[in-house]
């Protein structure tokens, strides 16, 4: 179950309440990661770290980010990471990585223009599939918001899954030496 953007409350520069008092809240019974609390993740936690910057029209008429604008920023993230661990423009590869799953945990507002941080970290890797453990930091310690998200690589022409291709998997050592 993904949990709906609520409003937070609470204590806090960015308006940030315990995360178990925002998921209670979003009546979220399952977490995103189970048996791991997220809100004590930092950056450090992270083996990659990458800068995406909002734009002025990532706020939403709410005053913060709105939430599709998260699942954008991951997915910017793990690619754009991507082109440069590889060295090549992976829409060009024989096999293309196509987004099964996605999942967001919100924790914290963030605002333009508040530099942002996403983390990502590798959580499986199988044959034909990767799932990413992600976070967006925005000034605070603590992530602003946590998630998954799963690649299945297909064959770009006939759309059918096929393996991890070996420069993306060169590339996803990095992050399981981490």
């Amino acid at each position: 179950m993904i949990a709906a953007k609520c409003m937070i409350t609470g204590k806090g520069p960015r308006g940030a309440g315990a995360a178990g008092e925002l998921w209670q809240a979003a009546r979220v019974t399952e977490p995103v990661f189970p048996g791991v609390d997220p809100t004590s993740w930092r950056r450090g936690d992270f083996p990659v770290l990458r800068a995406v910057p909002l734009r002025w029209n990532d706020d939403d008429v709410y005053g913060h980010v709105n939430n599709a604008v998260h699942y954008l920023l991951f997915d910017t993230a793990v690619n754009g990471w991507l082109v440069e661990a590889t060295g090549t423009d992976i829409r060009r590869l024989p096999a293309i990585g196509i987004v099964a799953e996605t999942g967001c945990r919100y924790l914290a507002e963030l605002r333009f223009p508040e530099p942002v941080t996403a983390g990502i970290a590798l959580e499986r890797l199988g044959r034909s599939s990767v799932a990413y453990r992600l976070a967006l930091f925005g000034e605070a310690d603590s992530p602003a918001a946590v998630g998954r998200f799963v690649h299945v690589y297909v064959d770009a022409d006939s759309r059918r899954p096929v393996p991890v291709p070996p420069g993306i998997r060169a590339a996803l050592a990095q992050l399981e030496d981490a």
